[in-house]
């Protein structure tokens, strides 16, 4: 995951805890955008797109709780509470009105880095269509069927991860490990053969292979067009 391309905003009202907050999401490579309470939170959520906002419950004026719920009704996007209370009821009050995350002061900053990622994690998740375009090769995912040359293949479950997890990495090279890993196998020579059944199913020439390629040394390659 690029952090570069994630926009955060923070807002608390404490500016000890606001520049650090700031000066180490920094340092992990994220944008990162404060504001010292909701109303200067709401200037700038006017004109930035934010990935995700970081929210003191206890501030001046508007509370972190009234935003929260302000907010979930104009969009979807993530919102980590922040608070120095930690009992039961605040933090099913945040829930409540629609925070994705709670976090209670004091707080390690590599826990609040963890709930950042696992949200973004979630958020970013590429969806697959049920049906995607391998070349001129059409795979139903749902269906569990691959169709080349106007004839139907049938894939397996096992057959199924393999490709949902190589279509959401075009490109990038999965080591024997890698999917051995994916599909619970640890026998190398079990993937390669089921490689092999793959491609005959994908490739129009299965012994000159286009799409589902293998890296000498490294692994295997899935390319679409």
């Amino acid at each position: 995951m690029n952090k570069k391309n994630f926009h955060i905003l923070v807002v608390d009202d404490d500016d000890r805890i606001r520049e650090l907050v700031k000066q180490y999401l920094e340092e992990k490579k994220f944008l990162v955008t404060t504001a010292i309470d909701s109303s200067d939170a709401k200037k700038k959520l006017e004109i930035i797109k934010f990935d995700i906002i970081i929210l003191d419950i206890m501030m001046p004026g508007e509370s972190g709780l009234s935003l929260t719920k302000e907010q979930k009704k104009k969009d979807s996007t993530p919102i980590i509470l922040l608070t120095a209370k930690g009992e039961a009821e605040d933090r099913i009050g945040g829930l409540e009105v629609g925070a994705d995350d709670y976090l209670g002061k004091p707080f390690e900053p590599k826990e609040l880095l963890l709930r950042i990622n696992n949200i973004l994690n979630k958020t970013n998740k590429i969806t697959l269509p049920e049906e995607i375009y391998i070349g001129n090769t059409l795979v139903n995912l749902k269906k569990l069927d691959i169709k080349i040359n106007n004839v139907v293949k049938k894939i397996n479950p096992q057959e199924k991860i393999i490709l949902e997890t190589m279509l959401e990495s075009p490109g990038k090279i999965f080591s024997r490990n890698d999917i051995g890993k994916i599909i619970s196998i640890s026998k190398e020579r079990t993937v390669d053969v089921m490689i092999t059944r793959l491609r005959k199913k994908i490739e129009k020439d299965p012994k000159n292979p286009k799409y589902l390629q293998t890296i000498r040394g490294s692994g295997y390659v899935l390319w679409i067009e």
